[in-house]
């Protein structure tokens, strides 16, 4: 059997290295932009049951805009609250109330994100590329096979990389976008639905008693 070459076994390696680096690259972006996201929220819970986030001091944060630009929900508290809280200091300087934001797309949808995960696939070409161009230079079927194994290998687990940030994102003018005004105009509605409905039950409970 042909022993396979040096140049084989290297650049099999470089490309194995390549792809480690471009992960690695992806999924430091992202633990940044999940660490930076929770240091931006730090002490408030996003309810989605509620579209609305709960701040420390147990007050409600509810949407107010979509920033189509940056894709992202604006929610921010009623300044009345906010500007008698005691913590208000440690919390905001805006007299105009908390305000929180929420990315309405998975990572990497944002522009710094698509940035890092373009980079990561950059690296994936290269990874590919060494072992492809080195199967061209190799002399002998094993060094041959195992220079385009490793670059098969490669373009296979780079996939999720590509096919992720070619994505397109959801269309802004499909979010569900619902302002505060909104929200307290619904719960009034479905209040005053409730009252009428429990007022016409105990009405016809008093006229069936009175039969």
């Amino acid at each position: 059997m042909t022993p396979i070459d040096l140049a084989a076994w290297l650049g099999a390696g470089y490309g194995l290295v390549l792809l480690g680096v471009a992960h690695l690259i992806d999924r430091l972006a992202r633990r940044s932009h999940n660490v930076l996201q929770d240091q931006r929220t730090s002490g408030f819970v996003y309810h989605e049951s509620h579209d609305a986030w709960l701040c420390p001091e147990d007050q409600w944060l509810y949407p107010r805009s979509f920033d189509p630009e940056n894709r992202v929900m604006r929610y921010r508290g009623l300044p009345l609250v906010c500007n008698s809280c005691p913590v208000k200091e440690t919390c905001t300087a805006s007299d105009a109330g908390r305000e929180v934001r929420r990315p309405v797309d998975t990572w990497p949808a944002s522009e710094s994100a698509k940035f890092h995960r373009g980079i990561a696939c950059a690296v994936t070409v290269l990874a590919v590329l060494f072992p492809g161009v080195t199967a061209l230079t190799v002399s002998g079927w094993p060094s041959q096979l195992l220079a385009l194994g490793v670059a098969a290998l490669v373009a296979a687990a780079s996939l999720p990389l590509w096919t992720h940030l070619m994505r397109t994102p959801v269309d802004p003018h499909g979010v569900f976008v619902q302002s505060l005004d909104d929200t307290e105009a619904e719960r009034t509605a479905t209040a005053d639905v409730a009252l009428r409905q429990r007022t016409t039950y105990a009405s016809d409970a008093r006229t069936d008693h009175a039969i």
